[in-house]
């Protein structure tokens, strides 16, 4: 344990075994300025000191802290070698890090002091759910309460790429919070955002920004991770890169694309064999190849055995279990499916791909309803995802089992327009026309399904879907032409 002083000579208050007072305040605040194992003085110290000890003192200027209104002097103690103590900065982690920073108090309100702290709090719990990011312990974080530190400073300190930052401002019944996400080694703005609310109920108002303020920051991350990665020569990548690049060529969901993915995650596994995130990587662009592929049960054993792998190497890892989930649906076994779901979410409650694969197991299990519940949170949880097609080929899909045969046809226009050269949902486009009677548009939709993946054909999709709703899309293209 590493202690911090702080020494300032000014008039105190003594009622009973507790001291008051601007000495004590101001004492305080330059224990918060002093180095983990240092001391740090104020300015009227350093003058009766003079030369009278064998010491050195580093001037940090005038400082600014909080509740009081005049500027402190500061100096750092330092011994006769003129040695500070100060702790190394610790190596930066091999996944994104961040830091969560007390928010700053705008308000006149001192009770906005205890919600801006609690919000902090849940920010810090939440975001340290998702297993793609190192979070800093809030109690670290806190020790920079009512510091004029530069944010590169404490990234450099706390061994973090990423800084939250923000502040609460109270007037009347409602309540202003900004949040600013700072990329540390730039000092850019990866995120900001403001949100204005009604103080009516505090705790459900922190659960609300909190939420809003996790879901924003990963894929915030996320995505600078990746341009990051794609800064960086092939040749230089370590593993964490090579997955950041593979995961920016797979969300292009195109065949070359997908094979560039294939490669680089394989690289990362090879750099690192006891790297989760490469064999989740892996599998994923397998997943998005099995259309285009001619040997589909080889495939999807390949799928599910890079899933178990990763799931092996990191059990807490939520997106593997997702992915396990996928795997495991996909081959027909429903409760497997849905217990590698559930166990995604109960450890990452938050993690869109998770609701994904849990509304992906209903809606093919014969709970169709349920599942399209599920897969409206992981749209809401993450409203730009890559992977939009694939969720909007899944909800036209439960829309399909559920005979809503209209609302089908507009989701799976949704999907093609988000990636026209995805194959599926012009299936269940197909179908739900048919169904309609549209035959025309419905052999349109069934052409351009055959010119995107020839290799595609009915019965592939018989592992994952139940006979009775095998039947019914069979009946549907049946309608649109299909002659398979």
């Amino acid at each position: 344990m590493r202690f911090r002083i702080g020494v300032h000579v000014g008039d105190v208050l003594v009622q009973g075994e507790n001291l008051f007072g601007d000495g004590v305040n101001i004492a305080a605040r330059l224990e918060a300025l002093a180095e983990p194992g240092g001391i740090c003085i104020s300015g009227t110290v350093r003058d009766q000191v003079g030369n009278k000890l064998p010491l050195a003192f580093t001037d940090l200027g005038e400082q600014q802290v909080k509740n009081i209104a005049q500027p402190i002097r500061a100096y750092h103690v330092r011994g006769e070698s003129s040695t500070p103590a100060v702790m190394a900065s610790p190596p930066l982690p091999d996944k994104p890090s961040i830091a969560v920073l007390p928010f700053q108090n705008l308000s006149a309100d001192p009770e906005q002091e205890y919600f801006a702290d609690g919000m902090v709090v849940e920010i810090t719990t939440a975001l340290s759910h998702y297993p793609s990011l190192f979070v800093i312990a809030r109690n670290s974080c806190f020790t920079y309460k009512g510091r004029v530190v530069d944010v590169r400073q404490i990234a450099r300190e706390l061994g973090v790429r990423y800084v939250l930052e923000g502040s609460v401002r109270k007037s009347g019944n409602r309540v202003r919070i900004s949040g600013q996400l700072i990329d540390a080694a730039t000092g850019n703005h990866v995120w900001a955002e403001r949100y204005d609310r009604e103080l009516a109920d505090i705790f459900a108002l922190q659960d609300e920004i909190t939420q809003a303020v996790t879901i924003a920051i990963a894929p915030a991350i996320a995505d600078a991770e990746q341009q990051r990665a794609m800064r960086k020569p092939p040749g230089s990548l370590d593993a964490w890169a090579a997955y950041q690049r593979g995961l920016w060529h797979v969300s292009k969901y195109t065949p070359d694309d997908n094979a560039l993915a294939e490669k680089f995650f394989q690289q990362a596994m090879d750099l690192d064999p006891t790297f989760s995130g490469a064999y989740v990587g892996l599998a994923i662009a397998r997943s998005q190849a099995y259309f285009h592929a001619r040997d589909l049960p080889e495939t999807l054993s390949s799928i599910e055995a890079l899933a178990h792998r990763a799931v092996a190497l990191d059990g807490a890892d939520a997106e593997a279990r997702s992915l396990l989930s996928n795997a495991l649906w996909r081959r027909g076994d429903y409760e497997g499916g849905l217990a590698e779901a559930e166990r995604a979410l109960a450890t990452t409650p938050n993690l869109a791909v998770g609701h994904h694969m849990l509304a992906a197991t209903l809606i093919f299990s014969g709970r169709p309803k349920e599942g399209l519940a599920a897969l409206e949170r992981s749209i809401r949880l993450d409203p730009r995802a890559p992977q939009s097609a694939s969720r909007l080929d899944h909800m036209t899909a439960g829309l399909y089992f559920c005979r809503d045969y209209v609302a089908a046809i507009e989701a799976a226009k949704r999907a093609v327009r988000s990636n026209p050269s995805y194959p599926p949902p012009y299936r269940w486009l197909a179908a739900a026309l048919g169904q309609l009677g549209r035959i025309e548009e419905a052999k349109e939709a069934l052409e351009k399904a055959i010119t995107t993946a020839p290799a595609w054909n009915i019965s592939r999709c018989r592992p994952w879907v139940r006979p009775e709703d095998h039947a019914h899309m069979l009946e549907g293209l049946r309608k649109a032409g299909w002659e398979g």
